[in-house]
């Protein structure tokens, strides 16, 4: 998707200028794993070397659309947005969900000429900085430390959304909705190190990421709460063992 045309796509959105997003979202910028190990003043000076960019959207915009390609990652500043895949009827499957401070697209904007087979939602109103990825991967001729570090956390951060991706596969191998709901509740307890937690999504949105139907999801989250296996409250869960 070429960056300069988000503003003809997008009617609600506005696009911010350097000092905007400078002052007001630096310490989000400096504190994403894309800037990991990297000093607020680097972070700073390293935003026009990368041809950075603010982009504002409202709920319900589409920050990428299946069949753009760009060149550019987004690293969300505000809001919450959420990666689908649709089909030609409108059907959505929900492959993960995105928070601020992290990153996206950084895999088809590596790939040159990549389409992407996924969208980006805003599920809130959001602010995106888009960031040239091929800024990023051409190192300066002095090779800055701090430029080497981005390229690094570039790297782990692909690495971590492929292990991410790998987990939803074993969630969606299981045959049943509760197994389904076991795999991925007993994930979240792991990767929060707690068996009282929330997660990222609704019923509706966690009936599209786990590919069941909602009615189906909510009915077997009661039946679970029956068997003594957990409580919750909306998106708040308490993982128990059963008596």
């Amino acid at each position: 998707m070429d960056m300069k045309n988000e503003k003809e796509t997008r009617s609600e959105s506005k696009k911010g200028n350097g000092a905007e997003y400078q002052n007001a979202f630096l310490p989000v910028i400096h504190h994403s794993q894309l800037f990991a190990g990297i000093s607020e003043q680097e972070t700073a000076d390293m935003l026009t070397c990368l041809d950075a960019r603010s982009i504002s959207y409202q709920k319900g915009d589409y920050i990428l659309r299946a069949g753009d390609s760009t060149d550019s990652l987004g690293l969300l500043l505000l809001g919450h947005a959420l990666i689908i895949q649709e089909d030609f009827w409108g059907n959505r499957n929900i492959i993960s969900s995105i928070g601020q401070g992290q990153s996206f697209a950084e895999t088809f904007a590596c790939a040159p000429g990549a389409v992407l087979n996924v969208s980006v939602a805003a599920e809130s109103p959001c602010t995106v900085l888009f960031l040239n990825v091929r800024r990023i991967l051409m190192t300066c001729p002095v090779t800055c430390g701090h430029h080497s570090r981005m390229i690094r956390n570039l790297l782990s951060d692909l690495a971590v959304k492929n292990l991410r991706f790998n987990e939803k596969l074993t969630h969606l191998g299981q045959r049943t909705t509760r197994a389904k709901l076991l795999s991925y509740l007993s994930a979240e307890a792991q990767k929060h190190e707690s068996f009282e937690f929330d997660i990222p999504f609704s019923r509706q949105q966690l009936a599209d990421y786990l590919f069941v139907e909602r009615s189906g999801l909510s009915s077997e989250l009661c039946k679970m709460r029956d068997d003594g296996l957990l409580e919750f409250h909306k998106n708040h869960f308490i993982l128990k063992q059963p008596l």
